[in-house]
């Protein structure tokens, strides 16, 4: 049995041979890589079969999932996966050569764990870094995560993530939201609700940040209707979650915040929406405002923000 598996739901072709090397080339080479072609028209086989590694493991669907479940690919992947530890990593995106061998010096240092997290650099289509998500401490208890992500002081991927395969099998996978807007989150959230989680600030992963990614893509609607099961998750989550006493401080303050919390990560979804279009994108809200409660004020300061980040850009 492998130490990790690491696992690309593939579709786009672009960057994918790119995204095997930096793969192949990790310092620690116990780990089987998982290609799952999501019935991509792309060559994405073609690309596969130009490498002759025996860790590389390929398979295809039979149809496409990945534009409106993203998360089935990566319970598909999981359930495929042979190592103790899984990752999913983007098709277009690249691991730094040491990643695994770092990741595997702090799961001997916290072997009671069931989720590792990294620091990452953001790279630009021709592969230069343009910005480094910020900082966390070397151990942090789950109402910690939580309050630093919602209040907009944290930037994370799915692939900053390790998780211990048996144990994110038993909590049912990847969470599943629309999108998966989200779903990085709370499967880390339910991860390390019970032991908490481990960082290091090296920066390991490298997330291309383009125009096909989630993040910058379209499908507003849907990410708002992930918004909305996301604030339901963590009030039902907070409801019955039993808080270490390091935490309950952090904890209390989620219980009267989380309203709050959950209105400015609707707000940043509205922001990103109104990068493009913007004249287009506030009619469609105005439509559909009472649907995702959301007031004029929210569409107001969205718009602004989205003002200001392009002429910071």
């Amino acid at each position: 049995m492998p130490q990790f598996s690491i696992c690309i739901p593939a579709y786009k072709s672009r960057f994918l041979a790119e995204c095997i090397q930096s793969i192949l080339q990790q310092s620690v080479g116990d780990f089987e890589l998982i290609i799952l072609n999501d019935c991509s028209p792309q060559p994405v086989r073609q690309i596969v079969e130009g490498f002759t590694d025996t860790r590389i493991r390929y398979f295809e669907n039979e149809e496409n999932v990945g534009a409106s479940q993203l998360t089935a690919n990566w319970n598909r992947c999981l359930s495929l996966a042979e190592g103790a530890f899984t990752m999913i990593m983007g098709d277009d995106d690249r691991l730094g050569q040491d990643y695994l061998e770092v990741f595997s010096e702090l799961i001997a240092v916290n072997p009671e764990l069931d989720v590792y997290h990294c620091r990452s650099v953001v790279i630009d289509e021709t592969g230069q870094p343009i910005e480094l998500t910020p900082a966390w401490p070397a151990y942090e208890r789950v109402c910690d995560s939580i309050w630093h992500r919602l209040r907009q002081l944290r930037a994370q991927y799915i692939s900053d993530f390790v998780y211990r395969t048996d144990a994110l099998r038993r909590r049912g996978g990847f969470y599943s939201l629309p999108l998966a807007w989200g779903s990085d989150d709370i499967t880390a959230f339910l991860a390390s609700h019970e032991k908490g989680i481990a960082h290091t600030n090296k920066p390991l992963f490298h997330y291309r940040s383009n125009s096909l990614s989630i993040t910058s893509s379209g499908n507003d609607l849907e990410k708002m209707q992930a918004n909305m099961q996301y604030a339901q998750w963590l009030s039902e989550f907070l409801k019955t979650y039993q808080p270490h006493p390091d935490e309950a401080i952090v904890y209390h303050t989620l219980l009267a915040q989380q309203v709050a919390l959950m209105r400015e990560r609707k707000r940043y979804t509205l922001m990103l929406s109104m990068r493009e279009s913007p004249v287009r994108k506030i009619g469609m809200w105005l439509k559909n405002r009472k649907t995702f409660g959301l007031t004029y004020r929210d569409l107001l300061l969205a718009v602004a923000k989205s003002i200001g980040r392009k002429k910071q850009n």
